[in-house]
């Protein structure tokens, strides 16, 4: 994992523009066309019954100025890796920071390690975006406290690429809640913790991906030795207990 980090300080970054609205007009044609094919292949889809050891996954975290991308609140760097047939591939991963003129607060730089002269070299939220969608391709998307990362996405989407954010984003509590019914656990950290899972670099949006990976992968071994079979399986039952 150290290897990794020293890899992560080493990606060249781009310059971008200098703000979401001001990039929306760059996008090329072919990725317009890319992201429309993306959303008819999404459309298609029916992950909900196909076993957890089959469900093909992107887990991703994203770090973030504040809580509210209305109120101008904006991504700072977007972190992913892959599943498939219930193993996390840690080799195959995605990140990347995204360019601003705006450094981070003091407080928001203690907590991710993310300067401003980070962002100042990093490419534009058009390029990562771009960059993003040719990783996830239309796979469904795993998060932990999921609202803040859907409504970030579907926030920069539409402003930065003119389309809808049309990824199913599942989140981890769909398993958890089964894992613990009665659990008042509710952090990452707590949860890696209670399953044994080690977070390399807490608020770092790679790091974080992965042991949301880890914690799903585990959540979905458990819920299978308890007969949840698939997500359907998981729907139904959670949508029983309300």
């Amino acid at each position: 994992m150290n290897q990794m980090m020293q890899f992560l300080r080493q990606i060249p970054g781009k310059l971008g523009g200098n703000s979401y609205s001001s990039i929306a007009n760059q996008n090329d044609p072919s990725n317009v066309a890319f992201l429309r094919q993306l959303q008819r292949e999404i459309k298609k889809q029916d992950v909900l019954e196909l076993p957890f050891a089959k469900l093909n996954l992107v887990v991703f975290d994203i770090e973030t100025t504040g809580f509210y991308p209305h109120k101008g609140d904006q991504i700072l760097s977007i972190g992913a890796v892959k599943i498939r047939e219930g193993r996390v591939i840690e080799e195959e991963f995605f990140y990347s920071l995204v360019y601003s003129e705006i450094g981070p607060s003091e407080e928001i730089t203690a907590l991710t390690g993310i300067t401003k002269k980070d962002l100042e070299l990093a490419p534009s939220m058009s390029k990562v975006l771009t960059d993003f969608f040719q990783y996830v391709k239309s796979d469904p998307l795993i998060a932990h406290h999921a609202n803040h990362e859907r409504n970030f996405m579907q926030h920069v989407t539409w402003s930065v690429l003119k389309t809808r954010f049309e990824h199913r984003v599942i989140d981890t509590s769909f398993l958890t809640k089964i894992v613990e019914p009665m659990t008042s656990m509710v952090t990452l950290d707590e949860w890696c913790h209670y399953l044994g899972i080690t977070i390399e670099h807490r608020h770092h949006a790679l790091h974080d991906a992965i042991a949301t990976a880890k914690l799903w992968v585990e959540s979905a071994q458990l819920v299978q030795e308890k007969g949840f079979h698939h997500l359907r399986d998981v729907y139904t039952y959670l949508a029983s207990q309300k």
